[in-house]
């Protein structure tokens, strides 16, 4: 009888072995799976962290920027302060100031010298006068300035008081003056001017040797002896004495425009041309003396009036009122 072959188990130890090296395994894994559970929490928390750390500085930066706008606001309200008070400021000066010429006006107005009429008429008067002294020295104007005066002269009559006795005495001496000087000079130099002008039209445009006016003997003896003036030399011809006719009439136009202008300079520039064309137009005719003295008048007339007096009631009026 066969004997039963003995039944073999595996040894205890080596099935301890594996298992312990399995436990191991899955001791790791799960550490492994607990440190990544782990890992994303932590990156999720830091996440968030993050997160609410970004909108802590983005609300930061709101509360500084409306910070900002309040404190700009703040700074334009103060330069609107400010300037309202430099405008208080100003019209305070303002009010002041009119209250000191308030102040001035009443205690004029109650100065009986600059009561009522008479200083309106003592206004009207100064201002007569002033327009007088600028007529004058301005513009030459010796009738303006007499008819101002005329005006004025019954005006400052009418105020009774012995205060303006000297001043109406001082007004009728200027008045004079003014009457002495006669005519504006540029009128009286203007006649003058046109008295020439109608003098150098006549002026024949033939010269007295090209006409057949001379006597038989004089005709004879220019055949063998010629005479002529030497300023005439040049201007026996038609063409040159037209020429010189015209130029003539060119210096008196400008002759009359410094007139108007009351140019003694350009006057007298003018009027020298001119007699040296008249000098070589008429050299031998009787025509020259006369046009020649009118020439000299003009030379020795001015073309601007002055009085010594001129403005002395003004200033004396004005001393008086600011005294």
């Amino acid at each position: 009888m066969d004997t039963p072959a003995p039944v073999t188990h595996p040894s205890p130890a080596r099935r301890t072995g594996a298992g312990g090296l399995l436990l191991t395994c899955l001791l790791l894994l799960g550490a492994a799976v607990a440190a990544w559970f782990g890992w994303q929490r932590w990156q999720a928390q830091q996440t968030r962290t993050n997160a609410q750390a970004q909108l802590q500085r983005q609300a930061l930066d709101a509360r500084v920027e409306v910070l900002r706008a309040t404190q700009r606001t703040q700074a334009q309200r103060l330069q609107q302060a400010e300037a309202t008070n430099r405008v208080l400021r100003d019209e305070l000066l303002g009010i002041g100031q009119r209250a000191a010429l308030l102040e001035d006006s009443v205690s004029k107005l109650a100065d009986p010298d600059r009561h009522g009429a008479r200083s309106l008429r003592l206004d009207e008067i100064e201002l007569l006068l002033g327009i007088g002294q600028q007529r004058l020295q301005l513009a030459d104007d010796v009738d303006g300035a007499r008819r101002a005066l005329a005006l004025a002269a019954p005006l400052l009559a009418g105020i009774d008081d012995p205060a303006y006795l000297s001043l109406r005495q001082t007004l009728a001496q200027e008045l004079a003056a003014l009457e002495a000087l006669g005519v504006d000079p540029r009128v009286r130099v203007a006649t003058l001017l046109d008295q020439l002008d109608a003098g150098l039209r006549g002026v024949p445009v033939v010269s007295m040797r090209a006409s057949n006016v001379a006597p038989w003997y004089e005709r004879l003896l220019s055949r063998v002896v010629r005479v002529q003036p030497t300023a005439s030399a040049g201007l026996g011809e038609r063409a040159d004495r037209e020429a010189a006719l015209v130029a003539a009439q060119i210096e008196v136009s400008l002759a009359r425009a410094a007139i108007e202008r009351r140019d003694q300079a350009g006057l007298a520039q003018a009027l020298g041309r001119i007699d040296g064309w008249l000098q070589r137009l008429l050299a031998g005719s009787t025509q020259r003396g006369p046009l020649r003295r009118l020439v000299s008048d003009m030379r020795a007339l001015p073309l601007r009036a002055g009085s010594p007096l001129a403005g002395t009631t003004l200033q004396q009026l004005r001393a008086l009122r600011g005294g």
